[in-house]
């Protein structure tokens, strides 16, 4: 197996690298930093994926994008204890979350850090501060409901969804300062970053731990 890993700071790859961490699973680390200035990737993750983001990983010579779809072939291949049975009637909540993290729970997240940048300079937002404050009220007032007794997004086993949440949440609650207001997702988000294996990949990300 030949599994690396194109890392960019600061960015969902950190779902990647956690993951990686907590499965065991081996695999070569190549690290990219953002533009100090314009905080966008460098150019050179353009000659791994036409899009230049990152997470990207190459599996076997294969390169795939998308941090959802890289979660669920890492954890079918290598850490299938991360997920429940396919057969089960938790495996559909589970991939409902999986899907929830980038498309319901990520847009109000970006939207609310992008508006928060465009008001910075001056810039006066109407419509779309409006449209994202709703969302996030609506879809994190849902999750902080769901939260309310499970340890876990799937209950009380750490999954694959968690890896896919763990990114969205943090932002919300670190960049957003969204915890007094859910405190069942500030108690969540705490959890997953008290696990050792998300420890380690911020002391990867960070330098500390080679």
């Amino acid at each position: 197996m030949a599994l690396t890993l194109h890392h960019l700071n600061d960015s969902r790859s950190m779902r990647i690298l956690w993951l990686l961490e907590e499965a065991g699973i081996e695999y070569q680390l190549v690290k990219y930093q953002r533009d100090a200035k314009t905080h966008l990737a460098p150019p050179s993750l353009k000659t791994i994926h036409p899009l230049g983001k990152s997470p990207v990983i190459e599996l076997d010579g294969k390169v795939i994008a998308e941090s959802g779809a890289i979660v669920e072939v890492l954890i079918s291949r290598y850490a299938p204890h991360l997920a429940p049975a396919t057969d089960s009637l938790e495996y559909i909540d589970y991939l409902q979350w999986i899907h929830f993290a980038e498309s319901s729970a990520m847009l109000p997240v970006l939207l609310k850090v992008f508006g928060g940048i465009e008001k910075s300079t001056g810039t006066q937002l109407n419509f779309l501060e409006n449209y994202a404050n709703s969302e996030f009220d609506k879809v994190f007032g849902f999750l902080d409901q769901i939260l309310a007794s499970r340890e876990f997004i799937q209950g009380d086993t750490l999954s694959g969804a968690d890896f896919m949440l763990g990114f969205v949440v943090s932002t919300a609650i670190d960049q957003l300062n969204a915890g007094d207001r859910f405190p069942n997702i500030r108690r969540y988000a705490l959890r997953l970053k008290s696990t050792p294996a998300w420890q380690r990949a911020k002391a990867i990300e960070s330098g500390e731990h080679s």
